[in-house]
C-alpha cells in the first residue's frame, strides 16, 4: 500500500543583498512545484517571502556578510516560511501613510498570512520572522455551453 508523505523541510542560505530574493521566490517555486497542492499556497507564498527577505536585507544590523536562510515546510496544511538573519531587531507592525514609499510588507504579511511572528535563533545571534499560509480554495472549473 502507497504511504502519503509529509514533504520535507527546504532550507537554503543566501546572500543578504535584495539581488537574492528572486533566486529565494525561485527556490519557493520549485519546492512547491513537486506538491500535488502545491499550486494552492504559491501566490501568496512567494509575495511574503519576497516581503519577509526583503525586510532581512534592508533592517538587518547584521555584518553584510552575514548570509540570510529561508526554509519551508509544512505544518498540517499550512505552508509555514521562515527567514534567518543574524540581526538583533524585531519587526514591529506600523501604518504607512499614502506618501510613504516603503512600509507596507509587514502589513502585507499580516493580512495575507493565517499567522505570523518573530523568535530568537538558537544559540542567541540573530531572528527569525515565520508566517503560516494557509491553501487557498481550488478554482473551481467554469464550463461554456453553446
Amino acid at each position: 500500500m502507497l504511504k502519503a508523505h509529509q514533504p520535507r523541510t527546504f532550507a537554503a542560505r543566501l546572500d543578504s543583498r535584495s539581488e537574492s530574493a528572486p533566486f529565494a521566490r525561485h527556490l519557493l517555486r520549485a519546492y512547491l512545484s513537486a506538491l500535488p497542492t502545491g499550486n494552492r499556497y504559491s501566490d501568496v507564498a512567494e509575495l511574503l517571502l519576497g516581503e519577509l527577505f526583503a525586510n532581512a536585507v534592508q533592517h538587518s544590523n547584521a555584518p553584510s556578510d552575514r548570509l540570510i536562510e529561508i526554509r519551508f515546510a509544512f505544518v498540517n496544511s499550512r505552508l509555514r516560511l521562515e527567514v534567518h538573519d543574524a540581526g538583533s531587531g524585531r519587526p514591529s507592525l506600523h501604518a504607512a501613510t499614502p506618501d510613504d514609499e516603503h512600509g507596507r510588507g509587514l502589513f502585507l504579511v499580516d493580512e495575507l498570512a493565517e499567522r505570523w511572528g518573530c523568535c530568537p535563533r538558537a544559540g542567541g545571534v540573530g531572528k527569525f520572522v515565520w508566517a503560516l499560509i494557509a491553501p487557498t480554495l481550488a478554482p473551481v472549473p467554469t464550463f461554456v455551453t453553446a
